[in-house]
């Protein structure tokens, strides 16, 4: 009686827990953007806030280098493009990939940034200078209500 009341209270536990382990696979990247995980190599940007292609890009790289421990030097590219969620629904999102192979066209490079071309690629640092957007902002705010 002892064990079967232990198997059911860790059934719950373990039940219980697996909301948080799920909540923790979302990544929030410097520009609020939601970045999940799909793959070792590969993670899709969640479109919001009227960001554009410049904004999914610095979140792909800030997941890479912060979340992925990439190094900055590694091209990523975009995997699908701008569409559907593959990870909630009524969403929009860009799935990218750190992992050429895995693409199902050749590899570019491009001097745009978009994320409707699958294949287009860029350098983690090249992607994450967009991101200082970001950095700037939050530091006017926070001199401007001197916060510092």
């Amino acid at each position: 009686m002892r064990s079967s009341s232990f198997a059911a209270l860790s059934a719950v536990v373990l039940a219980a827990g697996i909301p948080s382990v799920a909540a923790s696979q979302s990544y929030e990247a410097i520009n609020h953007l939601k970045v999940y995980g799909l793959s070792p190599t590969s993670f899709e940007v969640i479109e919001d806030h009227g960001e554009g292609a410049r904004g999914m890009w610095c979140a792909a790289a800030d997941y890479a280098i912060n979340r992925l421990g990439v190094p900055r030097t590694t091209r990523f590219y975009v995997k699908s493009p701008r569409g559907r969620s593959q990870t909630g629904a009524g969403r929009v999102g860009v799935v990218f990939t750190t992992d050429a192979s895995s693409l199902s066209v050749q590899p570019s490079r491009s001097v745009s940034v978009s994320v409707e071309t699958p294949g287009e690629g860029l350098p983690i640092y090249h992607a994450n200078q967009f991101c200082r957007d970001y950095e700037i902002e939050l530091d006017r705010i926070l001199f401007r209500h001197g916060r510092y």
